[in-house]
C-alpha cells in the first residue's frame, strides 16, 4: 500500500496525474481504479476524478513491482545539509527515484543508505523527493528530511518562490541575447515517453533564456524556469529550433551515453524552518567542461587564422 499527497493546485484527471507521478501507463492506472485499488480520502473514485491539492491518494496493493527498494552505498555529492533538507549535486546518468524498471542505482537508493531521515509524503518509492530532474540532467536537487519541510518546500516550488538556473549547450547560434518561451507543454500523443508543445491536455510553461556565449555551431545559454513541467527546457529549446546538444530524445538518437548537456547550476531558496535565504551553485560536470574547452579552443584557432 502506498499513499501520495497531492501537492499541486492544478486539477487534472487522477489517471493522468498518477500515470505521470508513478511513471506507469495510463491504461494500467485506469485498471487499478476500475478494480477499486485506488481511493481518494478513503473513498473509491472513477478515472475521471480530478485531483485537488492536499488530496490523500491511497493505492491498495503493491504497484511498485515485487522488487523492494533497497539502500545502496552510492556516493553522494552533498552541497548543503541541515536538519530539514539536503541539497545534492546529482551526476548525469542517475535516475532520481525507482520506477519503470529502474530499481537500482537511483538517487533514492543512495539516500536510503545515507540517512533514515527522509519525508514520506510521496510514498515508498520517492522518500524525500520534492522535485525531480531528468536522468541525464546533472546538478542541484533538493531533498526533504521530514514531512513538515517537504510540505513547505513543495509550496515554495508551487508558488515560484524557489529560483532555479540551468546551463545548457544548444545546437545552433541564437540571434537574440534574451528569449522568453511561453508555450504550453503536454504529453506527446504519439509517444508517452516524450513531451511536446501542444494545446491539448497541456499546462502553461515559461522558460527564460539568456545567451552566455556563442560558438560556430553552438550556443551556451542560461535558462531560468518560471514553471516546472516535465522536460520543460529540453522541449522548449527544441521547439524554437535550438535543441539541447546530445539530447537522446529531442535532438539526437545517436547521442553519447552522457546524455543532454543540461545542468542545474544554481538554486536560491529559503530554509523551510528558519526561512533564511540560501543560494548555492554547482560546477559543470567534467564532460560538459571539456566540451566547452574544445569549443573555446576552436574559436581561438579560428581567430588566429
Amino acid at each position: 500500500m502506498e499513499k501520495i499527497i497531492v501537492l499541486t493546485n492544478e486539477k487534472e484527471r487522477i489517471d493522468k496525474y498518477l500515470s505521470e507521478e508513478l511513471e506507469y501507463s495510463r491504461a494500467y492506472v485506469q485498471k487499478l481504479v476500475n478494480e477499486k485499488l485506488i481511493v481518494v480520502n478513503n473513498e473509491p473514485v472513477k478515472a475521471s476524478y480530478k485531483v485537488n491539492e492536499n488530496d490523500e491518494i491511497t493505492i491498495l496493493g503493491d504497484v511498485e513491482k515485487e522488487e523492494d527498494i533497497v539502500p545502496e552505498n552510492i556516493p553522494l555529492d552533498i552541497v548543503y545539509e541541515d536538519e530539514d533538507c539536503i541539497l545534492i549535486n546529482k551526476p548525469s546518468g542517475m535516475v532520481v527515484h525507482p520506477g519503470s524498471g529502474n530499481f537500482h542505482g537511483t538517487l533514492v537508493n543512495a539516500l536510503l543508505y545515507y540517512t533514515k531521515n527522509l519525508s514520506d509524503c510521496n510514498g515508498i518509492a520517492r522518500p524525500g523527493i520534492v522535485h525531480r530532474i531528468d536522468k541525464d540532467t546533472s546538478g542541484l536537487i533538493l531533498v526533504a528530511k521530514n514531512n513538515t519541510a517537504h510540505a513547505l518546500l513543495a509550496d515554495d516550488f508551487a508558488h515560484k518562490r524557489i529560483k532555479r538556473i540551468y546551463l545548457a549547450l544548444v545546437k545552433g547560434v541564437l540571434k537574440h541575447n534574451h528569449i522568453t518561451i511561453d508555450a504550453p507543454i503536454g504529453r506527446d500523443p504519439n509517444n508517452r515517453k516524450k513531451m511536446c508543445v501542444t494545446a491539448q491536455n497541456s499546462k502553461r510553461a515559461v522558460t527564460h533564456v539568456d545567451v552566455i556565449k556563442r560558438y560556430h555551431d553552438y550556443t551556451l545559454v542560461k535558462c531560468e524556469l518560471e514553471t516546472g513541467r516535465t522536460h520543460q527546457i529540453r522541449v522548449h529549446l527544441a521547439y524554437i529550433g535550438y535543441p539541447v546538444f546530445n539530447d537522446p530524445v529531442y535532438a539526437n538518437k545517436n547521442a553519447t551515453s552522457f546524455g543532454q548537456y543540461l545542468h542545474s547550476s544554481e538554486i536560491t531558496f529559503k530554509s523551510p524552518i528558519t526561512q533564511k535565504e540560501l543560494h548555492f551553485t554547482a560546477p559543470l560536470p567534467k564532460e560538459f567542461q571539456e566540451t566547452l574547452q574544445k569549443l573555446d579552443q576552436e574559436l581561438i584557432e579560428e581567430e588566429g587564422k
